[in-house]
């Protein structure tokens, strides 16, 4: 427990700092808190694994820059808990004084999830005295509706509009109480002043040109909150280390998927695998041509860069780091880099192999058929996974709404995350599909792709219906079970009817891309509450792997030793 509460410095003097202005919470939880040992039993979802990553190649300059940025990192730990909830930063100091053993387990689990609510359960509360997660975070307002944003948002300049509702600006009330855009720069003014000197910092010790640019671009986004020149520098980024820190992902915000929530991924490049997968790119133009969905949403010229970078990590912080790690990304975000350059895909090669080996060979062996356990794989594990960050960027990104185009993540608002997941699954098999039958891939993989992808359904349906990625896999399970490409067995395990898999994966890509082309909220709406459910025959599944890992809960020791004074 001592390395749980030693706690970094710069998380808790970020915390300390504001923990005076904090509101306490509102409204107690229902239902009795968890006692220890309930804790434990959450805890024990999270399998322990030591990622260690070897840097023995890395010249010293290059160790001293990745120091300063696991540094960075932390920091966005602080600014991310700020975002989750208001009340989080003075619940943490208040936990951290507590040396019970009742007190040690609700620090364990409020770390692991950034907050009081266990995300595995549906954000259920379990510490006494908190409200229910807010569902609009700490962007908004305390006592604002979101009719009353919306309100606010649709009577402002399209130009004001656009920075209001963007990526890097809170909603706040002024002296008069009405609603005002403040900028990330100086909502997170102290922090980020903090984790800009420390990028500045790396930069000087960097002899890596490339990585010297986009460090000094980031910490200006820091302090002047534009971060488009350092979202081009981070693409161009060719390094040997590899840091992607920021405000990136938008799924805290469960009103509009709007607002930005800080992360670090920080990580060293495995040249030997980044040099295997790097031709991916070139195919991604004939995947876009072939997509099943009609020629009008289809883009004629993808972005022009898509780099794909195999990362193992050294740190992940924030919302890269809440409840079920990140296994890869596709980032940046910003609709505008996407449509002129494309996005980079990071593949964190060491995350993925733990996830494997202690969460889907032992969920293979409960619920699969013997014929399909023994095609379980890493290979497809991790080529799909690739695929599925490849395909976000492939498909419709923009809609027409009653004659205004707009971004299909604007148009379908709070149904846009789990719709984009589910599109980014079961594409992702589709293009897999079309590079075995281009010769692309070893023709082996046909008989271990969707073996390995239904064991990974149930590994990631077990993240739960209120995170983007669990919804998003109980609308392809659903799909799939009622279209015969997947059959429940008497036995209560699960097997693949391949001839109807085919036929199945098109069709659920050509709904989702038709829904995201045209804007169609209601559409999208409908999907999800049709297909995004749990099912009888997958609950039972789910009670038969109730005492399996959920994922992983690495420990980051070589970033410790790294930083250690």
């Amino acid at each position: 427990m001592n390395a749980v509460r030693n706690l970094s410095t710069s998380l808790l003097a970020s915390i300390a700092a504001l923990a005076a202005a904090v509101p306490g919470a509102s409204r107690a939880a229902e239902a009795a808190p968890p006692g220890v040992a309930a804790l434990r039993r959450a805890e024990a979802r999270f399998a322990p694994v030591d990622l260690k990553v070897d840097l023995s190649k890395l010249p010293a300059s290059e160790r001293t820059a990745l120091a300063k940025l696991v540094e960075a990192g932390r920091i966005m730990d602080a600014l991310f808990l700020r975002q989750v909830w208001a009340g989080n930063e003075a619940l943490l100091l208040r936990l951290v004084d507590d040396r019970s053993p009742l007190g040690e387990a609700r620090l364990r689990l409020f770390l692991r999830n950034k907050g009081p609510w266990d995300r595995l359960e549906e954000d259920r509360a379990f510490l006494p005295g908190v409200p229910e997660k807010p569902q609009q975070a700490n962007f908004y307002p305390a006592g604002a509706g979101k009719d009353e944003v919306e309100r606010w948002a649709a009577g402002l300049a399209p130009e004001e509009k656009d920075r209001a509702m963007g990526f890097f600006t809170t909603v706040r009330r002024d002296a008069a109480g009405k609603l005002v855009a403040v900028p990330y720069s100086l909502e997170y003014q102290g922090e980020l002043a903090r984790a800009a000197a420390l990028l500045r910092e790396a930069a000087a010790a960097t002899q890596d040109a490339g990585l010297r640019t986009f460090l000094e671009a980031r910490a200006a986004a820091f302090v002047g909150n534009a971060y488009r020149d350092s979202d081009v520098a981070w693409m161009r980024l060719d390094s040997a280390v590899e840091p992607t820190i920021g405000p990136y992902e938008v799924y805290e915000d469960g009103w509009f998927n709007a607002k930005a929530a800080f992360e670090a991924f920080i990580g060293v490049r495995d040249e030997a695998e980044t040099a295997k997968v790097a031709r991916f790119a070139a195919e991604l133009q004939g995947i876009e041509d072939a997509l099943p969905i009609d020629a009008a949403f289809k883009n004629p010229k993808i972005g022009a860069l898509a780099p794909i970078r195999v990362v193992n990590e050294v740190y992940a912080g924030g919302d890269a780091a809440k409840g079920v790690q990140t296994a890869a990304y596709n980032l940046p975000n910003d609709e505008w880099v996407t449509r002129t350059m494309g996005s980079k895909r990071v593949m964190l090669k060491n995350v993925q192999e733990a996830k494997f080996q202690k969460v889907l060979l032992p969920v293979a062996r409960r619920l699969l058929s013997p014929a399909d356990r023994a095609h379980v794989a890493f290979d497809p594990f991790f080529t799909h996974i690739l695929m599925h960050e490849l395909v976000h960027g492939l498909g419709p990104h923009h809609a027409k709404v009653n004659g205004e185009e707009v971004t299909v993540r604007a148009a379908l608002a709070d149904t846009y995350s789990a719709l984009e997941e589910a599109k980014a699954d079961v594409a992702g098999l589709f293009a897999l599909e079309k590079l075995l039958d281009d010769g692309k891939l070893d023709r082996r993989m046909r008989a271990t792709l969707y073996p390995t992808f239904l064991c990974g359904a149930f590994r990631s349906i077990r993240f739960g219906l209120n995170e983007a990625h669990g919804k998003g896999m109980a609308i392809q399970l659903n799909w799939l079970l009622d279209h015969g490409a997947i059959v429940a067995r008497k036995d209560g395990t699960f097997a693949v009817d391949a001839a109807k898999m085919r036929d199945a994966v098109a069709g659920l890509t050509r709904e989702i891309m038709t829904i995201q082309a045209r804007g169609d909220r209601a559409g999208a709406k409908a999907m999800l509450e049709k297909l995004g459910v749990v099912r009888p025959e997958v609950a039972r599944a789910l009670a038969r792997i109730e005492d399996l890992p959920v994922d992983i809960a690495p420990r980051f020791v070589t970033a410790d030793a790294l930083t250690a004074r």
